[in-house]
């Protein structure tokens, strides 16, 4: 197929002069509208108006340019069909056989957290996606291209073939067509952004990294960011050194990152599997990150560390004493990364966030032909809103207590986490009943030769009967916390009481599934 004839329209004037000329040369009649002809005209690249093909000037404050026959008909005539080329005739209407076509920037204007309601609306685009849209529909014929990186890639294949191939139409139209799919999705988030759970459902991801595979070699694999949130996993993240980052680094980076934004001071998490293996608060980092190697040093061995304070050379050292697949931090210094390039496959991030990671958007998880939507579980539980069942704990007990609560709601259900002193000793995850989630936090500690003397408890959800409180309080816990609420609630009471131990009902589960 010829390109004997191209509309240009674009708001992203990147590359367009290059593009232009590059047409130009090989003979390629252009067509522009009134922004990109002037753009065109102050480059001396020749470009007829769209106005002198339409008859029409700019209508309605610029919201009528391309929306004519003249236009569309030339894009959507099929050349094969002689019923198609003789209306044109016709009509006078030159067939168009590339459009090239980039849209307003609407989701950057609503990002912007002034925008007024009226700004918004004009940034909603009508005739650049009707020209895309139209393009990729008459791909067979026409070449639809709507970001300046395929400029290059089509421009040489012209100087190649003198052609564009029908895969190469084909894969532009897909393209052409996800984006104005991916444009309307953001355009009626917007509009719909009162209605948490709207009757269609729209997020738009866009790739942003290949992955080398997925959760096992065998499956494929990417990583997509969410359009339109304000930031995401790896949004200002940048890797220093290691190899490629895998599906299962960043699904154990996400819920490390998530744990210890609800940390404060100095703190470290070690994610194995999505679960939380140790976790460490202390008054410098290098203490908590001992203290979260030591809660379970077998299951930390290969799992992601995540620290809150940036990296100096005693913590490096320790950190690449042991093997790490990935290492999140703030920052290092020189002689951190002297010590870590010792483990060069290791993954070393370095977060270059300098606001609070956002969390409020929604939860998603695929089942089986559809999709599960939730509220994240980030919000922090009411302190006002928490019973003392029993006992009298004191400030520091508290901030055992809500340390150990903090790491439950990342621990997969049924969930327990026993700690003490800042530091989890034994962490019961995943398990189908409670009882045995208690017996595997407990012997976690016993095997790690950690002493439950004093140790608190939490659960994220109520305990069914009082067999699991009573393992722990015979193991030495000294404090419970727990949602509350099962009928069996006076039975566990009893239970803790009789050994003299403090519970406080937090009143709100936290289930993870």
């Amino acid at each position: 197929m010829t390109i004997r004839r191209a509309l240009l329209s674009v708001y992203d004037k990147t590359g367009l002069a290059a593009f232009a000329r590059e047409l130009s040369g090989l003979g390629v009649e252009l067509l522009a509208s009134t922004g990109t002809a002037k753009a065109l005209a102050d480059e001396r690249i020749p470009a007829t108006p769209l106005e002198q093909l339409t008859g029409f000037g700019e209508l309605l404050g610029h919201r009528v340019v391309t929306l004519h026959p003249a236009v569309h008909g030339g894009i959507l005539a099929r050349r094969d069909v002689p019923e198609d080329m003789a209306q044109l005739a016709a009509h006078g209407i030159g067939p168009i056989d590339l459009v090239c076509v980039n849209l307003y920037p609407f989701e950057r204007t609503v990002g912007r957290l002034d925008v007024a309601w009226e700004d918004a609306i004009e940034q909603i685009d009508v005739g650049g996606p009707a020209l895309l849209r139209a393009a990729a529909k008459n791909h067979a014929h026409v070449v639809p291209v709507c970001r300046p990186e395929d400029y290059d890639a089509v421009v040489e294949e012209l100087r190649l073939r003198a052609e564009i191939a029908p895969a190469t139409r084909r894969a532009l139209a897909a393209r052409a067509f996800q984006r104005t799919a991916a444009y309307d999705a953001a355009v009626a988030g917007w509009l719909g952004r009162d209605d948490a759970f709207p009757e269609t459902y729209v997020p738009v991801f866009e790739r942003y990294l290949d992955l080398p595979y997925g959760e096992n070699p065998h499956q494929r694999a990417a990583y997509y960011a969410q359009k339109g949130a304000r930031t995401h996993l790896l949004a200002r993240v940048e890797q220093l050194q290691g190899r490629p980052l895998s599906f299962n680094n960043l699904g154990d980076l996400s819920a490390a990152r998530l744990l210890a934004l609800e940390l404060d001071g100095p703190a470290a998490v070690i994610v194995k599997h999505a679960n939380p293996c140790g976790v460490g608060v202390a008054d410098t980092v290098e203490e908590a990150y001992e203290k979260a190697l030591a809660a379970d040093p077998v299951s930390a061995y290969g799992g992601v560390v995540v620290v809150n304070r940036p990296v100096g050379a005693v913590l490096a050292k320790a950190l690449a004493a042991q093997f790490v697949e990935v290492v999140f931090a703030p920052g290092y210094d020189e002689a951190a990364l002297e010590e870590l390039s010792a483990k060069e496959k290791a993954r070393v991030l370095q977060d270059g966030e300098r606001r609070a990671f956002v969390t409020s958007e929604r939860d998603l998880r695929r089942v089986l032909g559809g999709l599960l939507v939730q509220d994240r579980d980030a919000d922090g539980d009411p302190l006002d809103a928490m019973d003392v069942a029993c006992g009298d704990p004191d400030p520091a007990l508290w901030e055992e207590l809500l340390f150990a609560w903090t790491v439950s709601k990342h621990v997969t259900s049924n969930a327990i986490v026993i700690s003490r002193g800042g530091q989890t000793i034994g962490i019961g995850a995943g398990q189908m009943s409670r009882v045995d989630a208690v017996r595997l936090a407990v012997g976690k500690a016993h095997e790690q030769g950690h002493s439950l003397e004093g140790a608190v408890l939490a659960s994220d959800a109520f305990f069914p009967f009082k067999d699991g409180p009573q393992l722990a309080l015979e193991a030495g816990v000294r404090a419970i916390i727990q949602p509350g609420g099962s009928r069996r609630d006076p039975e566990v009471l009893d239970a803790v009481r009789a050994a003299g131990a403090t519970m406080v009902l937090t009143g709100r589960r936290h289930f993870r599934h």
